[in-house]
């Protein structure tokens, strides 16, 4: 018994994973150094994110080099085992080999990227890490109002980019239209109330309708759209109750809650300090006449 298992110690398969488990050691050792050297040298979060993920890229394949000029001599036996468990291995890790494909889909083709605003299936979010397997979202919404953060941090596996449908807030073009209806009373100058909005719009949305036409330029470079208002637009309607006004305008995706308050909040001042012109509601008024 003694003698059989010192006959299987010195086996020169053991050596080789003694050597394979010094390397993966060490390789894990100097990525936590570098990490944190990273960490401590780069400012810039993006630059910073990038250089981490691409030092653990280049040190996960060192690795496996190592690994494979190790076993180089057992490579034929490795490789007869492993496609005789294929069937089997394919099987029990079906998802995180789709999971893989979906990594490989998503680094190849750019269709996302970290930092992007997305809507994969029902969750909403900022995308904070991408992984081999899977994919982090800084969620957004839900049972916060607007586009804010809830805290809740979501992640899912990468095999989604190939089974679900994903809206991507800011890829090509990182604005998005909003529009806010501004009910006035009929008896009202109605071309005086367009003048004060359209004002109003360029003020606070003037620099967004400049930087929106060059990248919806560059859109329609890409892909196959028509040519869109990209500029303030004021439109109007009326019923027998009072007259809306909606005002549509292009907005930075990350800043539609707060542009949408200075819209709103000029427009209550414009609309105080000109004479003659008010906000209508769906309230009765009773006039009492005797």
């Amino acid at each position: 018994m003694i003698e059989t298992f010192k006959t299987i110690l010195i086996h020169p398969i053991y050596g080789k994973l003694i050597a394979a488990a010094f390397w993966l050691v060490l390789v894990f050792l100097v990525r936590i150094f570098v990490n944190k050297t990273l960490n401590k040298s780069i400012s810039n979060t993006d630059k910073k994110y990038k250089a981490r993920k691409a030092f653990n890229l280049i040190s996960l394949l060192f690795f496996l080099v190592v690994v494979l000029f190790i076993f180089r001599e057992n490579l034929g036996q490795i490789g007869v085992t492993i496609g005789l468990a294929g069937a089997g291995i394919a099987f029990a890790l079906q998802e995180i080999i789709v999971s893989l494909a979906g990594w490989l889909y998503i680094s190849i083709s750019s269709v996302i990227s970290t930092g992007d605003r997305v809507k994969i299936g029902d969750v909403k979010g900022d995308i904070i890490d991408i992984g081999m397997l899977t994919t982090t979202l800084m969620e957004t919404g839900d049972w916060v109002d607007g586009d804010l953060y809830n805290g809740k941090i979501f992640t899912i596996t990468n095999s989604y980019i190939l089974k679900q449908s994903v809206s991507n807030y800011s890829a090509v073009f990182p604005f998005l239209w909003d529009e806010l209806s501004v009910p006035i009373r009929t008896e009202c100058d109605v071309e005086a109330a367009r003048a004060i909005f359209t004002k109003v719009l360029d003020e606070v949305c003037g620099e967004y309708s400049a930087s929106s036409e060059e990248k919806w330029s560059e859109l329609a470079d890409k892909y196959r759209v028509e040519e869109a208002q990209v500029k303030p637009m004021v439109t109007l309607k009326f019923d027998s109750n009072f007259v809306t006004y909606t005002l549509r305008y292009v907005v930075d995706y990350k800043k539609r809650r707060s542009t949408k308050d200075q819209i709103s909040t000029k427009v209550l001042m414009a609309i105080a300090a000109e004479d003659g012109l008010e906000i209508a509601t769906s309230t009765m008024e009773v006039t009492m006449i005797k």
